[in-house]
């Protein structure tokens, strides 16, 4: 069956617009280019400081932010939406002191894994308790994990049950964590005592 013709706008011929869609009727989805997420732009200095600051303190204000590196507030405001907005930043966390969190146990785990096998593997790591950070890297291992336990029992526990029921894994080996620290990072507490609604997480992206 042939599909009916579009209809035109009042007044205009065959070669005129097309209409609005009128009640009940859906608009044509935009082109598949349009879906694409964009670039993200080139960032600067101002950028980097932004970040390092942020980085630092995920809860220092729009004010305190501008105030470092020496623009206005808007300046700053659009600057750190740009972030959000071009997958620059992905959000504003907390820093978390594992020991006091009654994660006592902390540990880089090594794995080597079968061939083609990453994308299984990561979606299942992501899955266990503890799990911090994931990376695929290059060298006489295939994978690397940092995990965070309460205690020993429960690190041998996820090893030697959890990773080896993971088909996918060839072999692990276990790094124990003695003493840690997040190198560049700012001070344990912040002393920011602006008005919420001034946090730049309380603004998201338009």
């Amino acid at each position: 069956m042939r599909p009916p013709a579009p209809r035109t706008a009042p007044g205009g011929g065959g070669g005129g617009a097309v209409a609005a869609p009128g009640a009940g009727e859906r608009a044509a989805p935009p082109p598949a280019a349009a879906a694409r997420p964009r670039e993200p732009r080139p960032l600067d200095a101002v950028d980097h400081d932004i970040l390092r600051i942020l980085q630092a303190d995920g809860r220092a204000s729009i004010r305190s932010v501008a105030e470092q590196v020496h623009v206005s507030r808007a300046n700053a405001y659009a600057r750190i939406n740009r972030l959000v907005e071009d997958g620059v930043i992905l959000g504003f966390g907390a820093r978390v002191n594992h020991e006091r969190a009654g994660q006592g146990a902390s540990a880089y785990l090594t794995l080597r894994i079968v061939q083609n096998s990453w994308r299984t593997v990561h979606r299942q790591l992501r899955a266990l308790p503890g799990v911090s950070h994931i990376a695929l890297v290059s060298g006489d291992f295939d994978v690397l994990v940092l995990v965070h336990s309460p205690d020993n029992r429960a690190l041998r526990e996820l090893v030697l049950t959890r990773l080896q029921a993971i088909p996918e894994i060839l072999s692990t080996r276990t790094l124990l964590v003695f003493e840690e620290e997040e190198v560049g990072q700012g001070p344990e507490s912040s002393a920011a005592a602006d008005h919420p609604a001034d946090h730049p997480a309380d603004h998201p992206a338009r």
